[in-house]
């Protein structure tokens, strides 16, 4: 489907959702619902008890601000990736917080009862997650494009209007940042 016929189409779904359309949802929800979920799972470095929680509350967002949606700004799937992104951004804010302010409770064995909190899941997916929420956006839009979407370099130059040089440079610098960044966070090596 070209740019003009997206458009189009998504101008009339919202226009349905808005008059409280419940198919309309469905289908928004049945098309968009899988390519958000595995960017959220992505960006939360697989821990799927944080992206089940995000995608949910991305979309509680997304009916709130559906009359905020300009399909001629961008697809439906961009607008509610820019709505996960703000999501997660404040779940980890919400972590950090819980994790500044909670003080350790020694258990009857003295091992700090927030140690074991902290270790349930994944570290290394809490990690992975954390890094690239703190990445520059273009640099996680870049990584989430090649390994995420799947995309080529070519297939990114055409799609941001760029040359497939400036794609690998950035790509580039961006694993370097990526890398950089976990190490520095989380004193381990790549």
């Amino acid at each position: 489907m070209d740019s003009d016929d997206r458009v189009l189409r998504e101008e009339m779904l919202r226009r349905e959702v808005l008059a409280g359309n419940e198919q309309a949802w469905r289908i928004w929800y049945g098309e968009t619902f899988d390519g958000l979920y595995q960017y959220v799972l992505w960006r939360c470095g697989g821990r799927r008890d944080w992206a089940d929680e995000i995608v949910q509350e991305t979309w509680l967002w997304a009916v709130r601000r559906m009359r905020r949606f300009a399909p001629g700004q961008g697809s439906f799937l961009a607008w509610m990736r820019g709505i996960a992104s703000n999501v997660i951004r404040n779940h980890f804010r919400r972590q950090k917080r819980v994790l500044k302010t909670s003080q350790p409770v020694e258990n009857a064995v003295g091992e700090s009862a927030n140690a074991g909190l902290r270790k349930s899941g994944s570290e290394k997916e809490e990690q992975i997650a954390a890094v690239l929420d703190a990445l520059p956006d273009r640099h996680e839009a870049v990584l989430r494009a090649k390994y995420l979407d799947g995309l080529s370099v070519a297939e990114i130059a055409a799609s941001w209007s760029a040359t497939p040089k400036a794609v690998e440079s950035l790509l580039s610098r961006a694993r370097d940042a990526f890398r950089d960044l976990y190490e520095k966070m989380c004193g381990k090596h790549v």
